[in-house]
């Protein structure tokens, strides 16, 4: 049977423990993640979390999407415990999502991230983050948006020359907001691409790869016309 022609990427999940929806430890994942990559071109297949297996994984597919999720970046992977008493972690998830950004950026395969995964995308490039919004930026907009993540939050300014520009054609976007950190600052060679009126980063990018890219808002929902854009540039940065 021939082999699709539409790149394989793998998309990371999230995970929830025994109660709920089951008795069991269990992965999920809303669906718009899926549909996009699907409309843009790809062939989605999820990650289950396992650091041993993050290589063995990348040797099957062509790019690597680092999702969201309702948790926290641990604060001791850029040296900076304790924790914020807001801060909820996901030991397993993280340790499986920067085994996999790290290989996938030595292997220099596509990846993008997408709200916490644009932070842990920051932290594989070696950079920090901010812990809590509201206690290290002063007048800071509600980056936990009171509206549905279905309408805009508020906007954000995207830096010329960037990556996320050229995909974009734009200089400013519409987006949704759900987070409480940030970056802080976004490694050696990385580069902020995006920033939000409060001057909070919302995305960043690393030019010495040849798709690495993070956005902090979550483009699956389509709020701005620009935002399946994205998803269809890092299908083609697969197939290339």
């Amino acid at each position: 049977m021939p082999r699709s022609t539409r790149p394989v990427i793998g998309v990371t999940l999230d995970s929830e423990p025994a109660g709920g929806w089951s008795r069991l430890p269990w992965y999920a994942l809303r669906q718009n993640y899926f549909a996009a990559l699907i409309e843009a071109g790809a062939l989605p297949v999820a990650l289950p979390h396992d650091p041993a297996l993050a290589a063995a994984y990348l040797d099957t597919i062509d790019g690597l999407v680092i999702t969201g999720g309702a948790f926290d970046v641990d604060p001791a992977l850029w040296g900076n415990e304790p924790a914020h008493p807001e801060v909820t972690l996901k030991p397993g998830r993280t340790d499986f999502e920067l085994a996999a950004a790290r290989e996938a950026l030595r292997r220099d395969m596509p990846v993008l991230g997408i709200c916490g995964g644009q932070q842990l995308l920051a932290v594989a490039f070696g950079g920090t983050l901010i812990q809590h919004i509201p206690d290290a930026v002063a007048g800071a907009l509600a980056h936990e948006q009171p509206n549905p993540r279905t309408e805009p939050g508020h906007e954000v300014a995207i830096a010329a020359n960037t990556l996320l520009a050229r995909i974009t054609g734009r200089t400013r976007m519409a987006v949704n907001s759900a987070h409480h950190q940030a970056v802080r600052a976004p490694g050696a060679g990385a580069v902020v691409n995006a920033v939000a009126p409060d001057g909070v980063v919302e995305g960043v990018e690393h030019p010495g790869h040849r798709f690495a890219l993070g956005v902090q808002w979550h483009p699956e929902y389509a709020v701005d016309p620009a935002d399946p854009l994205i998803f269809r540039a890092l299908v083609e940065a697969c197939r290339g």
